[in-house]
């Protein structure tokens, strides 16, 4: 923010009657505004690493620092600022009134940084050593608490996406002056799930955009030259996978090269699994999930869940609430288009994660009495939990029915073989949001796409929809969700994607809000009657329901179980709500097209082999299609 100087010029006239002789003005008086006092002192350093790689790295020191101060460090790929903070960013003024000493580094081949970066190389496990940034983190400790002016000899490190990646690594190997971790949004394992794949499907608009984001130039973020605002139509008109390297990026990201070179899942994913080689909570750690996070939604839940392993002192902790990717640290007070009442993301930063680190770093208020604390979608209310997930839920089947109902009432005998049929044709894919879909960076409209409406596809005859009758009572949903589906396809390969949908009450005399709601942005500027909230979505490959190692062809037209996680939630179905099920076989491009054909390698496939084939969903007694939710009797 620049420096705003406030000039006030001022003249005197002096005027007599009517022959008075004018006098010359008065000289301009300039006032300078009063500067305020800088927040912070500035100081840009290259720290060294134990093998004399140097690291770019930015230390702001508050000005009205009263003692020694604890350290919070984040570690990046995406720059650091170049000159202290003139005011202090909204995300960091809880953490500011606290007092800290706030360091931001960039992470080795990044920016100044010294050495090499890669997507890959970065999270590649060394056994007994963690990864690149477990070492450079503890390097960088190190090195803060010995050099550092000012410092009372703890660290606190934190971030979100990559930035909570570097944060997590930590807990591999702590530096003994690591007090507290808060890793948000860190992803663990790129070919399971998170940013690149989804159980070894493709993310592929978000894959290929991104490599080119990180890896085209060393001292910036680049967003790759679409010649089509609609990427929907560009990637559908790209063709096969092999026509981006052969017209594209020309074999010069290396991430898109190794993805497309590692089509399954082998040792060189395995081994960038970092959260397999964690299992104790080593440092108190906050763990921050958003239930609408469009790019890491599964890796907080299993650093919370391996951490758990062991944690006699009882200090891994899991936050999670209705937040896109990142979300918390900006503002967020509605959902779709309901109002939550309050604005969710300060409420985490004053009431969480402010303390977190005032407990671990400042000997302030008091240590959590709880292990999970989420914001309740559909109640919207904060709720403490002593475990997670919460002993009272109770894994309860949905089941779907061959006249497009849901019911808690399995399939009946007169139901025996019951199945509904769509052509899924990857020549006319689903989209996964409404079209026109716009770049992945730096449009805006990339964040909210899981909460959206998905009314935008229900009349399609390529998804089928199964809907419930209006609940007569609230239902709460507290854990784990997962699908279980029975479906069958005429082709060797396929993808399934179900999806878990709140459906509002369509009342058309009645407004989903009004102004004293406060004003709706823009994104959400529609009525809630009739909203088709989703709540859970999620893809299935085919070739992986065996083995994710060793892809197998399908046999054609032969029914088989295709289990679905659906990933932890917390949320209420209120009485007079649906609960609605989706079931697609394309979602794109955010899931790369299946050709339904078998081949060695989806990424190799030519244009010959993507056909269209007829899916069967099944809803008979012993193919009993459905949804299993732990549901809280009473709402806990």
């Amino acid at each position: 923010m620049k420096t705003v100087l406030a000039w006030i010029a001022a003249a005197a006239v002096l005027a007599g009657g009517a022959s008075a002789i004018a006098q010359p003005s008065a000289p301009d008086i300039v006032v300078k505004a009063a500067v305020p006092a800088p927040l912070f002192t500035y100081q840009e350093v290259m720290v060294a690493m134990r093998d004399g790689v140097r690291l770019q790295t930015v230390i702001m020191t508050p000005t009205n620092a009263k003692g020694p101060l604890p350290i919070l460090l984040r570690r990046s790929p995406y720059g650091v600022p170049d000159k202290a903070y003139t005011d202090v960013p909204d995300p960091l003024k809880q953490l500011y009134e606290d007092g800290y000493i706030f360091v931001i580094q960039n992470i080795r081949g990044r920016f100044k940084s010294e050495g090499t970066f890669s997507l890959s190389q970065d999270v590649t496990v060394t056994p007994g050593k963690g990864t690149i940034e477990t070492r450079d983190a503890y390097d960088t400790v190190d090195w803060l608490v010995k050099n550092v002016a000012g410092n009372n000899g703890r660290v606190g490190i934190y971030g979100v996406s990559y930035d909570g990646y570097t944060a997590g690594a930590t807990l591999l190997g702590p530096h003994p002056a690591l007090k507290a971790v808060s890793e948000q949004a860190s992803p663990v394992d790129q070919w399971m799930n998170d940013d690149d794949h989804r159980y070894g499907a493709l993310r592929l608009s978000y894959d290929f955009e991104y490599a080119v984001y990180e890896e085209a130039d060393k001292n910036a973020n680049t967003h790759f030259a679409f010649d089509k605002w609609d990427t929907y139509e560009w990637y559908l008109a790209a063709g096969p996978l092999s026509t981006l390297n052969e017209n594209y990026t020309h074999g010069k990201i290396r991430y898109w090269n190794e993805t497309i070179e590692h089509p399954d899942y082998d040792d060189f994913w395995k081994n960038q699994a970092w959260v397999q080689a964690l299992h104790a909570s080593t440092v108190p750690n906050l763990n921050v999930a958003g239930f609408w996070d469009q790019e890491d939604p599964w890796g907080p839940w299993q650093i919370y869940r391996h951490a758990s392993l062991s944690d006699p002192k009882h200090t891994n902790l899991m936050v999670a609430g209705p937040w896109y990717h990142g979300a918390w640290r900006r503002s967020v007070s509605t959902l779709g288009a309901t109002p939550l009442g309050q604005d969710t993301s300060l409420a985490f930063r004053e009431n969480i994660e402010a303390p977190f680190f005032a407990y671990w770093l400042h000997d302030k208020g008091m240590k959590p009495a709880w292990a999970a604390t989420m914001f309740q979608t559909g109640s919207n209310i904060w709720k403490t939990y002593a475990a997670w997930p919460p002993a009272a839920a109770k894994p309860t089947s949905l089941y779907f029915h061959a006249d497009g109902t849901l019911s808690f009432a399995a399939p009946g005998p007169g139901e025996a073989g019951a199945h509904r049929d769509y052509v899924s044709d990857p020549a006319n894919p689903v989209p996964y949001r409404a079209r026109p879909i716009s770049p992945t960076y730096p449009a805006g409209d990339w964040r909210t796409w899981e909460s959206a409406d998905q009314r935008f596809v229900d009349h399609r005859p390529d998804v089928l929809t199964y809907v419930s009758a209006p609940l007569s009572a609230d239902l709460t949903v507290s854990g784990p969700v997962a699908a279980e589906l029975f479906a069958s396809t005429s082709g060797s390969d396929s993808d399934f994607i179900v999806k878990l949908i709140d459906v509002a009450p369509d009342d058309a005399q009645k407004p989903a809000w009004s102004a004293d709601d406060g004003p709706l942005p823009g994104m959400f500027a529609h009525s809630a009657n009739g909203y088709e909230l989703p709540i859970a979505m999620e893809v299935r490959r085919g070739r992986y329901l065996s083995s994710f190692e060793h892809p197998h062809a399908l046999t054609p037209n032969k029914p088989v179980k295709w289990d679905v996680p659906l990933r932890d939630r917390d949320h209420v179905f209120k009485a007079g709500h649906r609960i609605m099920v989706q079931v697609q076989s394309t979602w794109f491009p955010l899931i790369d097209r299946n050709p339904q054909t078998f081949t060695p390698s989806i990424y190799a496939a030519n244009a010959g082999d993507f056909v269209a084939a007829t899916q069967k969903v099944y809803a008979a007694p012993d193919m009993a299609s459905r949804i299993v939710l732990p549901v809280v009797a009473g709402g806990g």
